[in-house]
């Protein structure tokens, strides 16, 4: 269905008691990107932790957003509350967090690689095809119990023992420690044979733990025995010699040994089950010969697991580009003739059916060839995709660094490289800027949202740091390429304090946005966040919106506010210009800032020609306009008290501030927001009407509410 056409549902989202905010109502259209635009300080990160949080599986998760106003005192039990989620089953979000989380491998960008960029729904469908291709040989593992015990205690018995170098047995490893001292559970030394019961028992470990314990900690209290207080004198040699003779670890070694080689049991050829069943019982240790007959056993017992993983796991991967599945599958089968400490009847069962079912699968090579050759040629379309898009998004943004994708099915990494370099760079933190580093780290994380598919994804002031140019190159990355390779389409709400990214997409490019975007405007007034939605025609230059306040009926003196800034963003500082700036300095007689200053370091007044020119101009925006009645209109403290308590906006209220102090107040706040809106300090040929969004933070309006009460008339 085309876009445009396609009904658009909404998620009216209630937020109560998180951090600064008492309350928020938020509106998200599902399938577009909705940019919410806020000044600072009024609650972006906490609306997105809220939408975050809610969606996790951790019960009182949003607990973390309790206001502090309420974790001392709080009577009527108030509690941080997210409402309108129930449709969203999952979300990720895009904030500092993330970005800091996000650690450059020291041999990859991103450590999920080839689940992020290579396993489409298209690849997905195709490895569903081939695994239901070798379903039969997956179920001789998944429903062969037998064959999952012979595998699991041939690793056991292996793992016991670690080869050296040389070729020999290392001492060092559990299975040489066990077999070291000889079996001394069967070969009890002479004088402790009235132990037996307890050496040869099932709990023999924990006994002789028990034993060497009481007599290593109590034996030097007495000469009684510290189990049954009787005198032992007599015996106390005897009670040593068993902690001299056994170890806990060692028997324990031993035991696990014996216990392998019981349950292999008839997996074992004969001949192999006997020598290993005499070298676990012999009474002085292993000897040369003895090592080198484990070495034999370990290592067919090693080449036998690794064959049988390695048909275990077969998938496409395990075909080179260009093979030959049918010339290739025959060497998967197991032939025992070559493993004959294992070949015995028992073990014959369980690799027949495994070799039968590999037959079986060699019989359908031609559609298993086929269905990889899919997968190949799609793991290609997809390497060659991203990589095109990342690195042309570099370009387009200025960076001087490409990305190529390496590596093998699922060993694919995403390597870093630099255009002056010809090796790819390890890691990335220590070579990318901050802004570089976030940069990469938003688009991996568009491409990771394409691979998880959340519900919704929030971005939390994603591009407010970058230049324009980057900025619109991450729009454009993010939104602007085909729905299956970007966020186009997908619920996105964008949490910004730049509104150059609603001016791009509602107004300046708005036609390559193809109405896929809402937007809106936050503002938060004592605790509650109120939004008033952005349409293209809010966005105005300043030209209109000074020609729409001439034709209104606010006051004279506000209108004068507005012209000021038109003359200074059209760059005419003429006569016009010259007056309204000396009326709003409340000069009796006007300078004239074009002219050098005199050694006085004043400016010349400006010459009465061009005082009657600029009133002539400024007379045709404001109706019986009069110099000395504007001069006297504004020296009285009390009608400015008057107009800024009857102001609707901060904008003009900041601006009549100005006028009644003159600049002369200690407050930085206000000072920094008077030049930001006073003077014309940015590019933006559009804004916002600021008299129909007030865009002044309101913590800034009170500052301004302070200085005029301490103004006396």
């Amino acid at each position: 269905m085309n876009a445009l056409n396609q009904k658009v549902e909404s998620m009216d989202i209630d937020i109560k008691h998180c951090n600064n905010i008492n309350s928020a109502q938020i509106s998200i259209s599902e399938s577009k990107l909705n940019i919410k635009f806020a000044p600072n300080g009024t609650g972006k990160s906490t609306i997105a932790n809220a939408l975050r949080l809610r969606c996790t599986q951790i019960d009182d998760a949003l607990s973390e957003l309790m206001p502090f106003k309420y974790r001392d005192d709080n009577p009527e039990n108030h509690k941080p509350e997210v409402d309108g989620l129930e449709n969203v089953s999952s979300t990720m979000c895009f904030n500092e967090d993330y970005v800091s989380q996000f650690t450059f491998r020291p041999d990859e960008l991103l450590s999920n690689s080839f689940d992020i960029f290579i396993r489409s729904d298209v690849y997905k469908a195709t490895e569903q095809d081939i695994k239901q291709l070798v379903q039969d040989i997956q179920e001789q593992f998944t429903n062969n119990p037998e064959l999952e015990t012979l595998i699991k205690n041939l690793g056991e018995l292996s793992g016991a023992f670690k080869v050296t170098a040389g070729g020999g047995l290392s001492k060092s490893s559990a299975g040489m420690k066990g077999l070291s001292s000889g079996n001394k559970i069967e070969h009890i030394p002479p004088g402790l044979e009235k132990y037996q019961p307890f050496i040869q028992s099932p709990k023999s470990v924990t006994w002789i733990d028990w034993q060497t314990k009481g007599q290593k900690e109590f034996a030097e209290l007495s000469d009684s025995c510290p189990f049954c207080s009787t005198d032992s004198t007599e015996k106390k040699e005897q009670i040593e010699k068993v902690g001299k003779e056994y170890n806990k670890n060692l028997i324990k070694n031993l035991i696990n040994i014996v216990s392998a080689i019981q349950q292999l049991g008839d997996f074992f050829s004969d001949d192999t089950r006997d020598k290993l069943n005499v070298i676990a019982s012999l009474k002085d240790g292993v000897e040369k010969e003895h090592e080198t007959f484990i070495v034999t056993v370990k290592s067919q017992i090693d080449d036998l697991i690794n064959k049988l993983e390695k048909i275990r796991t077969l998938s496409g991967f395990h075909f080179q580009e260009g093979e030959n599945v049918g010339e290739k599958l025959p060497s998967y089968k197991v032939d025992l003739q070559f493993f004959n400490t294992v070949n015995s009847p028992k073990t014959q069962s369980s690799i027949e059916r495994i070799n039968d079912s590999l037959d079986s699968l060699i019989q359908k090579a031609g559609p298993l060839q086929g269905k990889i050759n899919i997968q190949r040629r799609e793991m290609a379309k997809l390497v060659e995709k991203h990589q095109t898009d990342i690195n042309n998004f570099l370009i387009n943004a200025g960076y001087k660094y490409f990305v190529e994708i390496f590596g093998e099915g699922e060993k694919s990494q995403l390597k870093l490289k630099h255009i002056e370099h010809s090796s790819h760079i390890n890691g990335g933190t220590q070579h990318l800027s901050f802004g570089e580093r976030n940069a990469f780290s938003i688009v991996l994380f568009m491409y990771e949202c394409l691979a998880k598919k959340p519900s919704l994804i929030v971005l939390d002031d994603p591009i407010s740091s970058f230049d324009k140019n980057k900025k619109y190159a991450i729009l454009e990355m993010l939104f602007k390429r085909d729905a299956d390779f970007c966020l186009k389409n997908k619920t996105v709400l964008m949490l910004t304090h730049d509104v150059e990214p609603i001016i791009d997409t509602l107004k300046s490019v708005r036609r390559r946005f193809n109405n896929l975007v809402s937007a809106s405007y936050l503002r938060l007034n004592d605790g509650e966040i109120l939004e008033q939605p952005i349409s293209a025609e809010d966005i105005k230059t300043f030209a209109q919106i000074c020609e729409d306040i001439m034709q209104s009926p606010r006051s004279p003196v506000t209108k004068l506010i507005y012209l000021r800034r038109r003359f200074e963003i059209l760059d005419d500082k003429g006569d016009a210009y010259q007056v309204i700036s000396n009326i709003l300095h409340k000069r009796d007689k006007p300078w004239d800032t074009r002219e050098p200053r005199n050694e006085d370091d004043e400016y010349p007044p400006m010459e009465q020609d061009a005082i009657d020119a600029g009133c002539t101009e400024i007379a045709q925006f404001i109706d019986d306009f009069d110099y000395d009645s504007f001069i006297s209109n504004l020296s009285n403290d009390a009608n400015i008290k008057e107009l800024y308590a009857a102001s609707d906006n901060g904008y003009e209220k900041l601006q009549l501030c100005r006028v009644l102090t003159q600049d002369d107040t200690n407050n930085s706040v206000v000072k920094k927001f008077i030049n930001e809106t006073y003077h014309i300090e940015n590019e933006f040929i559009c804004q916002l009407d600021p008299t129909e969004f007030d865009l002044i933070p309101q913590y800034v309006v009170h500052e301004c509410d302070k200085i005029l009460e301490e103004i006396t008339e």
